[in-house]
């Protein structure tokens, strides 16, 4: 009784994807007693609720183990598949192969990583872009086999590796800086509109309490743009300031379009690099590639700058 069939396994998996019973048989090609069957049996069987019979229906936290496997299950199924030149099991095509990524990696370094990946046999991305905490339930799901994080705190069932520090710079328009900024920073950035990618993000008060240190944060006059690049755009249109990736940042510097508000202070963010254990020789390239880029385009880990080490839940 120790085993998890594995017919029973696929039929939950399938029911949490299409969202609900009916759904789940019509894609499995079976009536929907027999799915309901299936789950109760798996149920039985662990001892566990592992279904919220909500609609769409949602896992309990046991449940979302059992979709961890049912996931990884598939996974290597379609490696071993692709390695015997077999195609995949449900003719999807290629490896696909789920990742979670915060929004300025993405623009910035992240996607070179794809374009070096080989693709014999074939490979296709599929890319999440979430904040920390998202991720961190995206990758316990099962929904992502790895993801680009804040969080050193490995997920149950994956490894973590240090990528290194992704550099922010304090920056504004000249003519925001000069309309917003009489000499004392810490104060001006506490009246001065900011931009924020969005309600989670930050950063920006983040930085301006390495100023205070009293744990007063930014403006409460705020803008919110939920891209990188709509972000530092928004920066240099002169909306407000911000903290923006130093490689976005530098070219608008050397134009003249942006000017740092604080010359030799930074604030830097630790990412890491969170994966499922698993033996698949498609996640383990990427997970190479991932960490040779990183360390060309972060930071070493450890070295923060004059600003420290960022904390708290970011989006961006």
């Amino acid at each position: 009784m120790d085993e998890l069939p594995l017919e029973q396994v696929r039929t939950l998996l399938a029911v949490v994807d299409e969202g609900t019973f009916d759904a789940a048989a019509a894609a499995l090609h079976v009536t929907p007693s027999a799915v309901s069957q299936r789950v109760k049996a798996l149920e039985q069987r662990t001892g566990r609720v592992l279904l919220m019979r909500t609609k769409p229906v949602r896992p309990t936290e046991s449940g979302e183990v059992v979709l961890r496997f049912a996931r990884q299950l598939a996974r290597l199924e379609r490696d071993a598949r692709a390695g015997l030149g077999m195609g995949t099991a449900d003719g999807q095509g290629p490896v696909r192969l789920p990742m979670a990524v915060n929004a300025d990696s993405l623009a910035t370094w992240f996607l070179p990583v794809l374009s070096r990946v080989p693709q014999d046999p074939p490979v296709c991305f599929e890319l999440y872009r979430e904040d920390e905490s998202h991720t961190t339930a995206l990758l316990r799901e099962g929904q992502v086999m790895a993801a680009v994080t804040s969080s050193p705190d490995p997920v149950a069932g994956c490894t973590v590796r240090a990528l290194g520090l992704a550099r922010y710079l304090p920056v504004a328009s000249p003519g925001f800086a000069a309309r917003h900024f009489t000499g004392d920073l810490a104060a001006d950035l506490r009246e001065a509109p900011t931009i924020v990618f969005d309600r989670r993000d930050d950063l920006q008060d983040a930085f301006v309490r390495t100023l205070t240190g009293d744990g007063t944060g930014a403006s409460a006059a705020r803008h919110q743009v939920p891209t990188s690049e709509g972000f530092r755009d928004a920066v240099a249109a002169g909306l407000g300031w911000g903290l923006v990736p130093e490689p976005q940042a530098q070219p608008l510097l050397r134009a003249g379009a942006l000017v740092r508000l604080a010359p030799g202070r930074t604030l830097d963010v630790p990412l890491y690099w969170q994966q499922w254990k698993l033996d698949s020789p498609a996640l383990a390239v990427v997970a190479r590639l991932v960490a040779e880029t990183a360390r060309e385009a972060l930071l070493p880990p450890g070295k923060p700058g004059s600003g420290g080490p960022a904390a708290g839940d970011r989006s961006r």
